[in-house]
């Protein structure tokens, strides 16, 4: 794990035949550092249950052995083969129902948000994803297939920008906080005042 403010993100691309995990450990704007990826793979024959199944262990086994921080997964949009946005919204949904039993944070990123997060183009193709998450994860070899490069663009996307997000929920959960204690000590003097406004 990388040292002081560092995180470890698992970044989750999903879809029912190839559903690809990567983990990176990183620090919000800094240096980032692989420490898994893999792809889940089920048979395009096997019962549709039997395939989830496959992807919920997967996804399950790697979480209790990498121990991610939080988990970032493709937030899915309705396209034109609805078989396919189908199977990719139920991998997806299992990939944060694991987070959750865990207790883990979950953030969902558009691929134009990944891709710009690690491109600085959020129309980039997936071989310019790939060739940048190379080259920013300090990689020999690319990752493959596709599927493996879009998990961890969405990872390192949430190393750097799920920190400042996170900021702006606390802050914002401050606020929010601070008004109601506000109204609580209002009502508190109204009532011991015994007046009414």
């Amino acid at each position: 794990m990388i040292e002081g403010a560092g995180v470890r993100v698992m970044g989750v691309d999903p879809g029912l035949t190839r559903c690809g995990v990567g983990v990176v450990d990183g620090v919000p704007g800094g240096r980032l550092q692989l420490v898994h990826v893999t792809v889940v793979r089920t048979a395009p024959e096997d019962e549709h249950a039997l395939r989830l199944l496959g992807i919920e262990r997967g996804i399950e086994a790697l979480m209790d052995e990498l121990r991610p921080d939080a988990v970032a997964v493709e937030r899915v949009f309705s396209q034109h083969n609805v078989r396919t946005v189908m199977g990719t919204a139920q991998a997806a949904g299992i990939a944060m129902l694991a987070a959750a039993r865990r207790g883990l944070p979950v953030a969902l990123h558009t691929p134009s948000e990944a891709k710009a997060a690690v491109t600085g183009n959020g129309r980039a193709d997936k071989a310019q994803v790939t060739r940048m998450v190379t080259r920013l994860l300090h990689l020999e070899a690319a990752p493959r297939p596709a599927d493996a490069a879009d998990a961890l663009a969405l990872a390192i996307c949430h190393v750097w920008r799920g920190g400042a997000q996170a900021r702006l929920a606390r802050a914002q959960r401050s606020r929010i906080e601070e008004a109601a204690r506000a109204e609580r000590e209002r009502l508190a003097a109204r009532t011991r005042g015994g007046t009414s406004q």
